[in-house]
């Protein structure tokens, strides 16, 4: 049987199989078939495949250096995933000698987004990726709500309340502030994060945010946070998500703009800056963090078994 090559690569634990579907690749005659909703759920399985929380496809790009289409674990397309854009970054960078540059753009469903590459002897160690500015209105996230922010608005989840604030980075967050520890914050993913993701007011579901900010070095706060994420349940890092939840913490007051915000996730760190104009309004957020080749391999999705027959 034909064997469809791919790449494994993480970002703080956030883990893809990436699959480069441009012309002229090895995988690019299977572009239909890696990309259905079966084949990805069969290649994402912890259990009877390879595992990862979804699959990267590298495409062609359109106004970029390439595309990159976000598959999660259950099928599911995502808008953008801040994770996979570097390693997307990193794929491209180290292993096409054509795209070899500090500065790569990559097509998104969040638009043309810009990454630059710290390289040592060849290999990227760090991706600093220019996100775009936040989407704060509720038809931008989308979310049902009659103010022109959702920010602190209370949303039910079982038998507690929860104050949301709502942020879109090409896809929608529910981002919720508390002062519980780092194991707390998983507690409270574990038991509430499927509920709120699925909330009617979310049309096209949430990712799901729980984070606690602290006191940091040199008087620079800094924010724990555990992501629920849409069609992937916890997961150890979400850059978007980070992202999502340093605005959300600007909108309430809880951290400045315009300063380097530590982000401390499950899997590592990343560091946010939110930018803001003299007039108030965020132009831009800014995304720095690693990515890593584990291995490469080549896989005949068909022989992958299914659980209980399926």
């Amino acid at each position: 049987m034909p064997l469809i090559p791919f790449i494994k690569v993480e970002g703080l634990g956030n883990d893809f199989l990436v699959v480069d579907l441009r012309p002229g690749q090895p995988a690019a005659p299977f572009a239909d078939q890696v990309q259905s909703s079966r084949t990805v759920q069969a290649l994402c399985d912890r259990n009877f495949g390879v595992g990862g929380d979804g699959v990267l496809a590298i495409l062609p790009g359109v106004a970029g250096d390439a595309r990159m289409r976000v598959l999660n674990a259950d099928g599911s397309e995502a808008e953008m995933c801040g994770n996979g854009i570097r390693c997307v970054a990193k794929v491209l960078h180290d292993l096409d000698p054509t795209l070899r540059k500090e500065t790569l753009r990559v097509d998104t469903g969040a638009g043309l987004l810009e990454c630059k590459l710290a390289a040592q002897a060849g290999t990227a160690t760090t991706v600093t990726v220019q996100m775009g500015a936040p989407r704060l209105t509720p038809n931008q996230i989308p979310v049902s709500a009659n103010t022109s922010m959702v920010i602190g608005s209370s949303f039910q989840a079982k038998d507690r309340d929860f104050a949301v604030t709502a942020v879109s980075m090409g896809n929608p967050h529910a981002v919720i502030f508390g002062e519980e520890s780092r194991e707390g914050l998983r507690d409270l993913a574990t038991r509430y994060g499927s509920t709120l993701e699925h909330n009617a007011r979310f049309p096209h579901r949430t990712n799901v945010e729980f984070a606690t900010v602290r006191k940091g070095r040199d008087g620079i706060p800094e924010i724990d946070l555990v992501v629920w994420e849409r069609g992937c349940g916890i997961t150890l890092a979400c850059g978007t998500g980070a992202c999502a939840t340093v605005v959300a913490a600007c909108l309430e007051d809880r951290v400045r703009a315009n300063q380097e915000i530590p982000v401390h996730l499950p899997g590592g760190t990343l560091f946010i800056r939110v930018a803001q104009s003299t007039s108030g309004e965020f132009t831009g957020v800014e995304m720095r963090g690693p990515a890593n080749i584990v291995f490469s391999a080549a896989i005949d999705p068909a022989a992958i078994r299914r659980p209980n027959g399926r």
